[in-house]
């Protein structure tokens, strides 16, 4: 591999050198020419030292043969313009879907008798999770099925009694009676059905009920109103549960939240509608969806936003709690010449391309505009078709550092 700094001053100096020891009356004459020249403007000096700093970047190079480049990785591409999606990065956090969570406890009081299942299991829509036994229900079971034999025996006397009235039998007063009894008996039916209803009981439930049924009047069965995962669980066998304590907490972890931080710098680029990509880096989970939502208040202490994105979570690998990032995509500019950012350096201090002119790599100053985390735009210093060096182009800003120091050393 062959490596050169070039330096054109260095004859020229040399020369004046021997000028000034053969002559000694030239060098009076030089001297003059030199107060000349300092009290010239400042901004010739200034001028002068900008173009041998250009001379530098220009004339710095390495050079490489294909064998070299392959080996080191160098890879080059021709300048020309692309898009640059406009990005704003921002940190979430995984939460449960509060439309799709349910803190499940029973209507009436009652001791725990049976539990059916524990933390982490996955629950079906009204599966059994616990049965009671309370006798509060008992009672409201008994009134209804009371009720319920009530009603049946006032339909079968006012039957009678309108019969006979009609016959001239009876008289209307005792048709009257039987006709206010039967109103009462359907009232107080329809007053403990509600009851019944009330604690959760459907009208399949009710169909069911009998003094001679096997199941026991007391049984009261807590059921799952959701498909999810228990992720709380607070009873014990033979506890007392009073009427909704939340015994158990279902969530559907299918469909979860991701509340995104907006800092006040962002809030006029975070709408409704926009893409977002949400990573972990740590797992390497990747997901994308939009933002459904952003508050319209901010956060007291933090003086921040929320933008909510609803995210589908069906194989589960997103847990609330999870903190994550998001890149939201509020944008797009076409660029005259788009590179990767990788190709883009800071040697010297300035920010620089390497150019391929034959088998010789050099840095360009270049003028940025705007970026994202891949892509940057140029404004300056690269032109369209120029060949630039888009891959290891530290090695390359290593080589020229390295020989940088050897010529300071020799």
């Amino acid at each position: 591999m062959k490596l050169h700094i070039i330096r054109p001053l260095a004859k020229g100096i040399k020369s004046l050198k021997f000028i000034l020891i053969g002559n000694i009356f030239l060098v009076g004459t030089l001297l003059l020419v030199g107060l000349s020249a300092c009290q010239s403007s400042s901004s010739s000096k200034t001028s002068i030292t900008s173009e041998e700093d250009h001379a530098h970047h220009e004339e710095a190079a390495v050079e490489l043969t294909p064998q070299e480049m392959k080996e080191f990785g160098i890879e080059t591409a021709l300048a020309g313009p692309g898009k640059i999606p406009l990005e704003v990065y921002l940190p979430g956090e995984i939460t449960v879907n509060p439309n799709r969570i349910s803190h499940i406890g029973p209507l009436v009081t009652g001791v725990a008798r049976e539990i059916h299942k524990i933390l982490g299991d996955h629950v079906q829509k009204g599966e059994v999770l616990a049965v009671l036994e309370s006798r509060e229900l008992s009672e409201l079971k008994s009134a209804y099925l009371v009720a319920r034999e009530r009603l049946a025996l006032a339909e079968i006397t006012f039957q009678r009694e309108e019969r006979l009235w009609k016959k001239k039998i009876s008289s209307e007063q005792d048709y009257l009676q039987a006709k206010q009894a039967l109103a009462e008996a359907r009232i107080e039916l329809q007053a403990a059905e509600q009851k019944l209803h009330a604690v959760g009981f459907r009208e399949e439930d009710l169909s069911q009920l009998s003094f001679h049924a096997k199941t026991p009047l007391a049984r009261y069965e807590v059921v799952s109103p959701l498909a999810g995962v228990i992720i709380a669980k607070h009873v014990t066998l033979g506890e007392t549960v009073s009427q909704n304590e939340a015994i158990f907490t279902v969530a559907d972890l299918k469909n979860i939240w991701v509340n995104l931080t907006v800092y006040q710098k962002d809030l006029g680029k975070i709408r409704p509608g926009q893409k977002v990509t949400i990573y972990d880096d740590k797992t390497g989970f990747q997901d994308t969806g939009q933002i459904d939502w952003v508050s319209p208040t901010l956060e007291e202490q933090t003086r921040t936003a929320t933008a909510r994105v609803v995210l589908a979570n069906l194989d589960g690998k997103w847990r609330p709690g999870m903190f994550v990032k998001a890149k939201v995509k509020i944008g797009e500019i076409e660029a005259k010449i788009a590179v990767p950012r990788s190709s883009v350096i800071t040697y010297e201090e300035k920010p620089v391309v390497f150019i391929k002119e034959g088998h010789e790599f050099r840095p360009v100053p270049v003028k940025l505009g705007k970026a994202n985390e891949h892509v940057v735009e140029i404004l300056a210093g690269l032109k369209i078709g120029q060949e630039y060096v888009t891959n290891n182009a530290f090695t390359l800003k290593a080589e020229l550092s390295k020989a940088k120091f050897s010529e300071h050393v020799h």
